[in-house]
């Protein structure tokens, strides 16, 4: 099974989805690859995926969209960062800081640099980093503060001794779509993979 997956879904879900599945099926092969969401509408709508996950904000293009997952976005930060004692915060009170941001192709940059306009701020973007592990690392160096998915958060920040407060911004609140171009048209291993996905919903939940 061809499979595209932006990052969030790779690291916050798609191990233990996948391990659970493979499981199951130890017959099957999985060829996965990450893209942006936008790049993941393109695979799939172009024949080279047989079915992807995106953000549920992405243009898909008339492809069939399924619901997957929700996460949650949080801040990271150092300890001793003003905004750690927090239990919730709001993103224009991050504005202050500088930012450690995601590549530009990503749906976080694009949420961020849109609440920094609504809000009549401007977003002071230190550096931009491809993943997440380089945006906790960053933040850990004191380069600013980041915004992560709160699982995201428990795998790669934690451990590093960052501290994460919740977004209360409507935005930080989101959903990961299945697409595919026709469910009724896939390959019988697709359409197992498919249906699995589409039942693993609080499997791993949020532990932030």
């Amino acid at each position: 099974v061809r499979m595209m997956a932006n990052l969030s879904a790779i690291v916050e879900f798609l191990p233990e989805d996948l391990r659970a599945f493979l499981a199951a099926n130890e017959q099957i092969k999985i060829d996965l690859e990450e893209r942006p969401s936008g790049g993941v509408v393109e695979a799939v709508a172009d024949s080279l995926a047989d079915l992807g996950i995106c953000s549920g904000e992405a243009d898909t293009r008339g492809l069939q969209a399924t619901h997957y997952r929700h996460d949650t976005l949080v801040v990271v930060m150092r300890e001793d960062h003003p905004l750690a004692g927090r239990e919730r915060v709001a993103f224009a009170e991050t504005l202050d800081s500088d930012h450690v941001g995601l590549h530009s192709a990503s749906s976080i940059n694009a949420r961020t640099h849109m609440a920094a306009r609504h809000a009549g701020k401007p977003l002071r973007l230190r550096i931009h980093v491809p993943g997440f592990d380089a945006v906790c690392r960053m933040v850990q160096a004191d380069m600013g503060v980041g915004v992560l998915p709160a699982n995201v958060y428990q795998i790669m920040g934690r451990p590093l001794g960052l501290v994460a407060v919740k977004l209360e911004d409507d935005w930080a609140e989101r959903n990961l779509v299945i697409v595919v171009r026709d469910a009724g048209a896939l390959s019988p291993v697709g359409k197992l993979l498919f249906d699995h996905l589409r039942a693993v919903e609080n499997a791993v939940p949020a532990r932030l």
